[in-house]
């Protein structure tokens, strides 16, 4: 069994962020603290990212497929000015213990991994009264094991977090608080959390569940009129360095629907002109787009009724350009698009999508986190 591997390095454009919170020297020197100054020095800037660093990169670790269960970290969880708080401690161990869960039921599905690479970069930090808010981005590669042989090398993601620490009496930092700032499925070593339900009224067509247990037999996808092997090239070369040709979404309520629909545009989906609003339209221009082409429920129901694609009755017979959509907390309203880009010869379809930017994640990998979600599978 290969042993857990990390590397890991916090980003060089930290110092482009210290450049926003660090007082030249004669100031810092007349104020109190420099947390009472409204800022912090490079050493504990630094400390911010590599305590960023250790928590995702011991997430990361309890994945792994080794029976050694000690975790390898970039950093210690406590420096001599930074260390998580009572409660930050609290939260983490019950983190640890949902992820080796995650792992145990991903092993049932027939996945594991056997080391991973986690590396954070700082992108900003701002300081206000005691209060310190980092944000930072994690990029993260994580290797599969061999288990059938078909698997892909690796899974990679990038994923962005804000990070609250609050400065204690003696001038030290508490990490209190470690979230996600992205939209759309968890990040698989992003611990899972509640969700709640909200009303929507249901518009046509409708799309049909999936299941989401694995066929005895796989399913060959036919031939069909679209390039597919085009559509998967296109995701796998822009999941992460998106295409400047395109606007992005990820502020307007997530990317993942406008990065499938270019995806299915570079297979030879052709534009359907009308009005902008109307989900029976699908175009993308250089001023606007239709809403089907960026909402997850508006292409599904564009899809349906313009038979552009069908609905499959196993999200396991999904073959290369086909797409996935789920319906997190099942309130009716589809949250998330994702594109095949790798199917395995034993049947795995594994997605590629935006908000968090993921390659090659397995179907299996994504119903490990989310059991009791509806999933929708579409043959394109």
């Amino acid at each position: 069994m290969k042993s857990t591997t990390f590397r890991s390095a916090v980003g060089a454009v930290l110092t482009a962020a210290l450049s926003a919170v660090v007082l030249p020297a004669s100031a810092a020197n007349a104020a109190e603290s420099p947390a009472a100054a409204g800022t912090v020095d490079t050493a504990t800037a630094r400390s911010f990212g590599r305590l960023a660093e250790a928590v995702l990169t011991q997430r990361t670790a309890a994945l792994l497929d080794n029976n050694k269960q000690s975790v390898r970290r970039a950093a210690p969880l406590a420096e001599q000015n930074v260390r998580l708080s009572a409660g930050q401690t609290r939260t983490e161990d019950t983190a640890l213990s949902t992820l080796r869960t995650r792992k145990a039921r991903l092993a049932t599905l027939g996945e594991a991994y056997t080391s991973a690479d986690t590396r954070v970069a700082v992108d900003r930090i701002r300081v206000k009264a005691g209060h310190a808010t980092v944000q930072a981005t994690e990029t993260t590669t994580l290797a599969y094991k061999k288990i059938r042989g078909d698997e892909p090398a690796t899974t990679g993601f990038q994923a962005h977090h804000r990070l609250s620490f609050t400065a204690t009496a003696d001038g030290k930092w508490q990490l209190t608080g470690l979230t996600s700032t992205d939209d759309g499925p968890l990040a698989v070593n992003e611990p899972a959390t509640a969700r709640v339900a909200t009303a929507r009224t249901t518009a046509l067509p409708e799309a049909t569940p999936a299941a989401i247990s694995k066929p005895s037999q796989p399913q060959t996808k036919p031939a069909g009129s679209y390039n597919y092997a085009a559509m998967a090239s296109y995701a796998e070369k822009y999941w992460q360095n998106y295409n400047p040709a395109y606007r992005k979404f990820n502020e307007a309520g997530g990317d993942c629907t406008n990065f499938v629909s270019q995806a299915l545009k570079a297979g030879g989906w052709a534009n359907k002109s009308g009005d902008a609003e109307d989900y029976r339209s699908w175009w993308y221009d250089t001023s606007y787009q239709s809403t089907s082409w960026v909402g997850a429920n508006e292409w599904s129901w564009f899809t349906l009724d313009a038979k552009r694609a069908t609905n499959l009755a196993n999200v396991y017979y999904m073959g290369v350009g086909d797409v996935m959509q789920m319906d997190f907390d099942k309130d009716g309203s589809k949250d998330h698009t994702m594109i095949v880009t790798y199917r395995s010869s034993s049947g795995v379809p594994y997605m590629t999508y935006h908000s968090v930017n993921t390659y090659r994640k397995s179907v299996a990998s994504i119903i490990a986190s989310y059991p009791n979600s509806l999933y929708y599978a579409y043959r394109t």
